[in-house]
């Protein structure tokens, strides 16, 4: 493959249009920061090019008028992940991705990671509200913990919940710092320092609410693990 001859030039964007050949996956559409007529338009064409397309950060009047062109568009309003055409059907999800979310007020980042995995082809299950300060309740879902091949742990303020699953499971666990909390936890940034110092092994770190990166990491670690490889 050429992959000097991928593109697709819109003018104000280029879509990457031959990605999954290389990578195994679609170029990604961040909503953020366009308007809603730029990612209108990206979306449109790489639908008709018979792209699937996940698009983050998504505005609400975006997901309507894909909607309109594109029935079969689905859109969260609160993760504002809109998706228009899918890689795998829910009948061919492989292996298993537990997203947990320390708090309710993390679940919008936590919606996001586990839309983006099940995007890719992981079968993904969401757990809410089982930080630490009620921990008994992640204590209830420990065996469904120790069935997934990775696990994407969601929290603000101290960030601790990435730490105590990592000490409790043999899968590899994906931490995602949120910016939710008072003063103090500086938009995210203590939750981040507290998840990149943990004594905890297994444990990756991705941006403060990048709930995609995660999503994204965690499906390749359980394609892994599901015995799929990948040809570029």
């Amino acid at each position: 493959m050429n992959i000097t001859d991928t593109a697709d030039d819109l003018g104000f964007a280029i879509i990457d249009s031959k990605r999954s050949e290389r990578t195994g996956y679609p170029e990604v559409v961040y909503c953020a920061g366009k308007t809603v007529e730029q990612s209108e338009a990206v979306i449109i064409r790489m639908r008709e090019k018979g792209i699937p397309v996940l698009g983050t950060r998504a505005q609400a009047e975006l997901a309507r008028r894909i909607q309109k062109r594109f029935p079969e568009a689905e859109y969260d309003d609160v993760s504002r992940v809109l998706i228009a055409g899918r890689i795998r059907g829910a009948a061919d999800l492989r292996g298993k991705v537990m997203v947990v979310a320390a708090g309710t007020s993390d679940l919008a980042v936590a919606r996001e990671a586990a839309l983006s995995a099940e995007f890719f082809g992981s079968r993904t299950e969401l757990v809410t509200d089982v930080g630490v300060a009620g921990i008994h309740r992640l204590f209830n879902r420990l065996e469904d913990l120790r069935k997934a091949n990775v696990i994407v742990a969601v929290a603000g303020m101290e960030g601790a919940l990435a730490g105590v699953v990592a000490g409790l499971v043999s899968a590899p666990v994906i931490a995602v710092p949120t910016s939710v909390g008072y003063g103090a936890s500086f938009g995210g940034l203590s939750a981040l320092l507290g998840m990149l110092t943990s004594c905890a092994p297994g444990i990756s770190v991705v941006n403060i609410d990048n709930g995609f990166g995660a999503g994204y990491q965690a499906n390749l670690i359980n394609q892994l693990a599901s015995g799929e490889k990948r040809e570029a």
